[in-house]
Order: C-alpha cells, then structure tokens, then sequence
C-alpha cells in the first residue's frame, strides 16, 4: 500500500506526494500528457526530441545536470507513445535545487539554435544506432504500420523517419513546447523522506507563477477493427530468423486490460511457461519465444515474437505457434497454472515499491489513468482474473484476422 496526498495548484498541475522515512532521498518525477500519439504525421518524433531537449538548458540555467550534480542528484527520462516523463533524485534536504531547476525548464526552456542543432544530431545518431544499425533494429519501424492504418501508433517514439527530425524548425519545436509542456498537461509526483507541508510550500514558490494553459484536447483517430492477417516478410544481415505477430487488444483503461497481461504471462513467463515448455524445451522450435502486451493507452498490441532455432522453417514455427495459441482459446487454464502467474505478477509489482522511483513514476501513470490510487489496487484487479476471463480474452484477440504478422529473414550467406 503506498500512502500519498495530494492537491492541485491554481495553474492545474496535479502534485502527489508520499513521505518514505527509510530513505535519505527525495525524487521528483515530473509526467507530460503527451507522447509521439500526438505527434503530426508529417512532424514525427517530436516528443522524443523533446526528452533531449529539455536537458538543454532553460533561460535561467544554462546548465541543467552541473547544479544537481552539485547536490549529489541524479537524473533520467523516458518517451513513449503515450507520454514523457522526468524524474530525479537527490538527498532530501537539497528538495529545492529540485523545484528551482524543473519550474524553470517548464516555465522558460532557452530555445537556442545550438541546443537544436546539438540535441537534434544526437536523436538521429540515437536513430542510426538503435533502429537501423542494430540486428532486429527496425522491427517496430516495420511492423507498427503492418498492425496500424489509421491510429498514431503507426510510427515509433523515434520517429517515422530521419528526415523528420532534420526538417524540425524552430518554429516548429516551440508550437510544439507550448501546447503540451504546461502545468495543465503535467503531473508532479514527490516520494522519499520529504513533508507535505514542505511540499506544498516549494510548489506554489517555484510551480503556481508559471502561466495556466488549457488542457490540449486529444482528437484522435480509431484504427478500425482488422478483419485480415496483413502479412510482411523481410531480409536483413541478421543472425537467425525470427517472426513477430501482432495481435489488437483493448486499452490500459479497458477491464479486460488485467486478463490479457496475464494471458501473455501464462504463455511465456519464465521457464515453466505454455511457449517455453512446448516450443523451446520440448520440440525445440525456438531459441527464444516471448509473449507480451504493450500496455497502451489507446488499444494496444499483444505481441508474440520469437527467434527460431537452426533448421527450423518459418512454416514450422508458425504452425506451433498458432496450435499453442489455440489451444489457450479452446481449453481453459488450470487454477495452479493461473495462481502461479497470480503469484509472480503480484510479488514483482510488490519488489517495485520497495523503491522511491519506481512508486513515483508509478503514482504519476496511475494518477494519468484515472486515479493515483489505481496503484494501491492493481494486485486486486489480477487476482480477481478468472481461467474463463482468461478463455474470453484469448479468443477475442488471438484470432488469426486479428493479427499482423512479420517474417524477419537471416539474409542467406
């Protein structure tokens, strides 16, 4: 159970805090409303670049690491297609270094042509590497627009390609600023040895005189129902060859949204898993076989992927990939198969707690989803699963029209 308070400042920024005594630390996690989904589909990557950016400095800090590293902090962020999240750490009694430095960057980021220039080459260095140099790199790049015809999930948070990112104008990256980086469209979330009170007093000093901003309204489009098996194979200089398979499945809002993940969970969590056992251990189709939900916020993916072993032909591997997968929609689990995965989902969610970034991240994406307190009930909301919620789900999604599907080729030597 994670205890927190909460209150919302005249401009509309939401601040949640929890006291956490067993620590030194403080973290500050600071979640925008907004990821590549709101992205033009001419003006991709944006969100991403936006993560780099604002570690350029803003009007008053020229240096955004040099003064928290001055006080023993630390700091990370992350993008993905729903949203955009800061956070750093720091000892506790150092709190204000904290609020001073990210009130300025919301307020006032310093919008320089060489800040651009320098954060924009290193997104397109990050793109090189990550998504095009790398073995298995642009399996997103190839099979969101396989699964997505219509809905923004169609490109990745890098972009949909490098150009985009080159032709970013100044113009450009300040409209972008100003519609979604403002206390309206951001939830700030303090965790560790800190006091409301202390709290409150630092957020209305540093956060209330930054302006109020309407909350942007999302308009975006549904992907209609697929009702085909939409099919991509590739070649690429690559080890062995693998096959991805995407199948639709409902939001992180939607209440079969628990069923699905431990749908995926009963197929391939760890060694004693459906996909392991029978494909890896027993026939030996594959090297490595995974099942997962993207946990979107609009209707995501369920995803099937795995690299085959030598020998083994994509038909083979498909066809024991489909006969698992019907197997789970015809028959139902059995109670100790579904408490194990019970079991594991509910001791990893637990070991999260034990850690003051973790909870706030937390706490922000629940707080985003609804409520904050959709944290303290995410254990509840898997073990109320039933084997026939789980039957429901898999016949729902795993159809074969529902799916996408990417065969990934080891070019021939």
């Amino acid at each position: 159970m994670i205890n927190y308070e909460e209150f919302t400042l005249k401009n509309k920024l939401k601040v949640i805090v929890h006291k956490d005594t067993s620590t030194p630390m403080a973290c500050v996690n600071i979640l925008y409303d907004v990821g590549a989904r709101d992205e033009d589909e001419s003006k991709t990557g944006f969100a991403h670049l936006f993560e780099h950016l604002m570690f350029g400095g803003s009007i008053n800090i020229p240096n955004y690491d040099e003064p928290l590293q001055l006080v023993g902090g630390e700091n990370n962020a992350w993008t993905s297609n729903d949203m955009t999240n800061y956070h750093l750490t720091l000892p506790a009694n150092n709190l204000e270094t904290a609020f001073w430095l990210e009130s300025d960057r919301m307020l006032s980021l310093a919008f320089s042509e060489k800040s651009l220039e320098v954060q924009r080459s290193v997104v397109i260095e990050e793109f090189k590497q990550r998504y095009l140099n790398q073995p298995y790199g642009d399996v997103w790049l190839l099979l969101r627009p396989l699964a997505y015809q219509k809905h923004p999930y169609k490109w990745s948070t890098i972009g949909k390609e490098i150009k985009h990112i080159e032709d970013a104008t100044m113009e450009d990256v300040k409209a972008f600023f100003k519609a979604h980086y403002n206390p309206s469209n951001a939830i700030m979330v303090v965790t560790g040895n800190v006091e409301t009170a202390e709290v409150k007093q630092l957020a209305e000093k540093w956060f209330e005189p930054i302006p109020a901003i309407e909350k942007p309204k999302r308009n975006l489009p549904i992907e209609p129902k697929q009702n085909e098996h939409r099919t991509l194979t590739v070649e690429r200089d690559v080890p062995v060859n693998s096959i991805y398979k995407a199948f639709h499945m409902c939001s992180r809002y939607d209440k079969e949204y628990h069923a699905t993940d431990l749908l995926s969970d009963v197929l391939s969590r760890g060694n004693s898993s459906r996909l392991y056992k029978s494909l890896i251990k027993e026939k030996k189709l594959f090297s490595d076989i995974n099942a997962y939900v993207n946990g979107d916020m609009d209707k995501g993916l369920f995803v099937v992927t795995g690299k085959l072993s030598p020998g083994v032909s994509m038909e083979q591997a498909e066809v024991a990939i489909e006969e698992e997968l019907t197997k789970i929609q015809n028959e139902l689990v059995s109670e100790t198969e579904l408490q194990k995965c019970k079991n594991k989902v509910e001791s990893s969610l637990t070991f999260s707690e034990t850690d003051i970034m973790t909870k706030a991240s937390n706490l922000a994406i629940s707080e985003l989803l609804g409520s904050a307190n959709l944290v303290n009930k995410e254990i509840e909301q898997y073990a109320k699963v039933t084997a026939k919620d789980i039957q429901d789900v898999a016949k729902e999604v795993l159809r074969k029209t529902n799916c996408s599907t990417l065969y990934y080729l080891a070019k021939k030597k």
